[in-house]
């Protein structure tokens, strides 16, 4: 059971039909969840009523009635670490004294339960009453309890491992977003004509579009810039739900619940919120009712004139417009054909008294003192304020996720591949000077790679020259029998292959001689770090002996490379055999092979001559036979060419000239052009917006 992972259960597209209690069941499996996560509090469960579900999201809440009096268990539908966010701000917010569900701590003295991949968190159950929507006064005491939340927000630094959640400096992207939506709507509503709505949003939505710009560049030029630079817990936190269903009337004053969703911001984001929709729901702009909204919220969390010009300018963005008429991206067609019709026409009415009122209730700027941020910024450079609870680290760590590669314990086997594969890692923490020894031996190997360039450039002579007669001694005859009978089985592969693209095979044989020989003559690295210390000797000034002869394969194949003809001047030569390129090959590696030391080359060519020797019968045998079989093939050709000259039983046919003989033509490619690039600009718009 503990292996189940919530997810969402019911999603839905528009399409379908809503039932009426969609939001009231959750799986069995999260059933379950639920007893388990309740055994993990010192708390008797006698019942467990679901209250309210998010299908859609994977999130639920219950009212339980417990041995300690009526509870409330709550599975947050976000990530354990998003979630961790706002269960560290329910905690802090409760400790400043706000009227804020206190969470009760589990047996582990933990605030939450980690469980099936999402948070679960219990209080008390409080009694709550919505606040009066008839009248102002109802509306103030909503807003005098937003302000108070807003205030005891102030300060809050999450616990660590919490994700941080921050809107504080995304105005301008938000703006632009709107403006740019809004132009979107334009080109739907050119893309379908034929819908019902579809003059009527033609004919206002460049005045709307023309808003949310002018909007933009008046938050430009507003002191939002130097508000922002004050940092996020100068401001606390916003809700981002608030409404009439989540700030209800309980003991002592207006409670705040489900704080999911909060995040940093400027606190009056809120308060606009509250009071565009409370416009939009009353049909008209009204003047007392934003002017007693305002002063209610001061009083709990006192504005400045700065934070009120920045009200005024989010107030002025048509928000209501964009909030209602966006679901056209989802289903244009049904959606201009049914409801935008209506909607379009109830915001139009709402926002005629709308500038009028804004005018109004801007000349209520004076009555605000001033924030003074550019003296509060040179005062101090912008930082995280500390918050004033110290967190108890132990009681906030998550469970380990799975997924994470990088905080994964490493198993024994994964410990063990890791050590050999880092030797060099492991070898510089045990020695010191040991290591001293590598890194020198590496910068020799760097030299000799510079000397080797250097040396492809002059002639063969000089190459020959370079090596001495000692270093030719210290190689033994079995290594150089090796290098050549792994080169000789290299040159015979490449025989083999077709004698289409030599350049290409003279290139693969060259570096495949120059890995042979380097396999042959040069310790891996792991090789010298695992020996014993008494094998690794100082590097000297000079460059060693063995690098000198390790040397010699790669200067022949870069010198095939380097000599390796052009796909033209193939095509002009007749083409040569493959034994031929493979003798030559051979004789070119036996050459260089004399230059370097003759007493061992003839050792090799000795060798070479007896395996030669051995294997003549062999050959010769072969050649017979083939010869064999190829005359017995051309006699059993020529005579049923013979007998199909003479027989009538078949349809001769006429010989067809090259010069009508029809070739294999590929057919005319027709270059698409990009079907997106093809499509109005609405359907582009529309293709953007359900990807959202």
């Amino acid at each position: 059971m503990e292996q189940y992972m919530i997810k969402p259960w019911d999603t839905r597209d528009g399409t379908q039909a809503t039932p009426v209690d969609w939001d009231m069941q959750v799986p069995p499996e999260v059933d379950q969840l639920a007893d388990l996560v309740s055994q993990q509090y010192d708390m008797t469960v006698h019942s467990r009523t679901l209250i309210t579900s998010k299908p859609d999201k994977g999130g639920a809440i219950w009212r339980i009635e417990t041995d300690k009096g009526p509870r409330s268990l709550k599975v947050l539908h976000r990530t354990p670490e998003r979630s961790l966010y706002s269960v560290g701000l329910q905690d802090y917010v409760v400790k400043q004294g706000a009227r804020v569900a206190a969470l009760i701590p589990a047996k582990d003295g933990k605030l939450f339960v980690e469980m099936g991949g999402k948070l679960w968190i219990v209080t008390d159950w409080i009694p709550l009453q919505p606040a009066n929507k008839v009248d102002l006064t109802g509306a103030q005491e909503l807003c005098f309890g937003l302000g108070e939340f807003h205030r005891h927000t102030k300060g809050y630094v999450p616990p660590l491992g919490a994700k941080n959640s921050s809107r504080l400096y995304r105005w301008p992207n938000y703006y632009q977003k709107i403006a740019k939506k809004i132009g979107w709507m334009r080109e739907m509503a050119k893309a379908y004509p034929e819908t019902v709505a579809s003059k009527s949003i033609l004919a206002v939505v460049d005045q709307y579009e023309q808003q949310a710009k002018e909007t933009l560049e008046r938050l430009k030029v507003s002191a939002y810039p130097k508000m922002v630079a004050m940092g996020e817990p100068h401001w606390g936190l916003v809700h981002q739900d608030y409404g009439w269903s989540n700030g209800q009337n309980g003991p002592g004053g207006l409670w705040v619940i489900d704080l999911d969703g909060v995040s940093y911001d400027l606190p009056f984001r809120d308060l606009r919120k509250l009071i565009t929709s409370t416009m939009d729901d009353m049909g008209t702009w009204d003047v007392s009712w934003m002017r007693g909204m305002i002063e209610a919220y001061h009083k709990a969390n006192p504005l400045d004139k700065e934070s009120f010009e920045v009200l005024l300018i989010d107030m002025a963005m048509p928000n209501e417009f964009y909030k209602h008429l966006k679901e056209m991206f989802f289903d244009p067609v049904t959606f201009l054909n049914t409801e935008a019709e209506s909607i379009l026409q109830r915001v139009l009415a709402t926002d005629q008294t709308k500038s009028q009122a804004l005018a109004e209730l801007a000349k209520d700027i004076e009555k605000y003192p001033s924030g003074n941020y550019e003296e509060l910024l040179a005062a101090r450079e912008p930082q995280r304020q500390a918050s004033d609870v110290a967190w108890d680290q132990q009681s906030w760590v998550l469970q380990p996720q799975e997924q994470s590669d990088t905080t994964a314990p490493e198993t024994p086997a994964a410990q063990t591949d890791t050590q050999t594969k880092t030797t060099i890692k492991v070898s510089k923490k045990k020695s010191a000077s040991k290591d001293s020894k590598v890194a020198s031996g590496k910068k020799e190997k760097e030299k000799e790679k510079a000397s080797d360039k250097k040396s492809t450039a002059s002639s063969k002579k000089k190459k020959s020259e370079k090596i001495s007669a000692k270093s030719i001694e210290e190689v033994s005859a079995d290594q150089f029998a090796a290098i050549e009978e792994q080169v000789q089985a290299v040159t015979a592969e490449q025989s083999k292959a077709p004698t289409r693209g030599r350049s290409r095979n003279k290139r693969t044989a060259g570096v495949e001689r120059e890995r042979v020989a380097t396999e042959a003559k040069v310790p891996s690295q792991d090789d010298m770090e695992t020996a014993p210390a008494t094998t690794l000797k100082k590097p000297s000034a000079k460059p060693s002996t063995t690098s000198k002869v390790i040397d010699l394969t790669p200067h022949l194949a870069k010198r095939n490379v380097k000599n390796a003809k052009t796909k033209k001047d193939v095509g002009k030569k007749t083409n040569t055999s493959a034994k031929q390129s493979a003798k030559k090959k051979v004789s070119s590696a036996t050459n260089a092979l004399k230059s370097v030391g003759k007493p061992k080359a003839k050792a090799v060519q000795a060798k070479a001559a007896q395996v030669k020797s051995a294997s003549e019968p062999l050959r010769k045998a072969k050649a017979g036979k083939q010869g064999v079989a190829k005359l017995s093939q051309y006699r059993k050709k020529s005579a049923s060419s013979a007998k199909r000259a003479v027989s009538p039983a078949k349809t001769q046919r006429a010989p067809v000239s090259k010069a009508l003989a029809y070739s294999k033509v590929a057919a005319p490619s027709r270059k698409m052009a990009n079907a997106r690039a093809q499509k109005p600009r609405a359907q582009k718009g529309l293709k953007v917006a359900r990807g959202r």
